[in-house]
């Protein structure tokens, strides 16, 4: 016999076992990321408002966040470039991960359009400087870490039945 619960799940709570709870934590994260962002623009000198932001703007929000990262990147120069597993440290910085400021750019990019109900002068967070440098980013990171990106596709499915007129062999 099941248990039941006497609440009643909230969709709004992230309480049911749909997919709301994730849904929550993103709309979470994406509430954090732009407050972020905004206060970021606030202490610029001088400040500057979200709908004046252009993708310089961004850039520099990605540079600036760079000095909180926790991915090791190695330089050119460095002996451990290339190495997926360094056997030893080095003075390389830490930075941001690509997938983490590709996930960052996303959601900042749906906050934008949200705030400004999708419309207006269009996203800085889809500026084409703002793809080249993820794009740069990521190929750097993959050479220093010895580690190569590719991009995941989609597999065609493979366990088609025979047709039944013919013999399986």
């Amino acid at each position: 016999m099941a248990l039941v619960s006497a609440e009643p799940t909230n969709p709004s709570n992230g309480s049911d076992s749909s997919g709301g709870n994730k849904s929550n934590r993103y709309e979470c994260q994406k509430g954090r990321d732009w407050n972020t962002f905004c206060q970021y623009l606030r202490n610029q000198h001088p400040p500057l408002s979200p709908s004046m932001c252009n993708g310089s703007h961004v850039l520099e929000f990605l540079h600036y966040l760079d000095q909180f990262g926790k991915t090791k990147v190695h330089n050119p120069t460095c002996p451990f470039f290339g190495i997926p597993n360094p056997p030893s440290p080095c003075p390389c910085p830490l930075r941001q991960a690509w997938g983490s400021l590709d996930a960052l750019i996303g959601r900042l990019r749906a906050a934008y359009d949200q705030q400004n109900n999708g419309g207006g002068n269009g996203n800085p967070f889809g500026d084409s400087a703002v793809r080249f440098y993820l794009r740069d980013v990521r190929d750097f990171q993959s050479k220093a870490r010895g580690v190569s990106y590719h991009k995941k596709r989609k597999r065609p499915n493979r366990n088609i039945a025979a047709a039944p007129d013919q013999p399986s062999s």
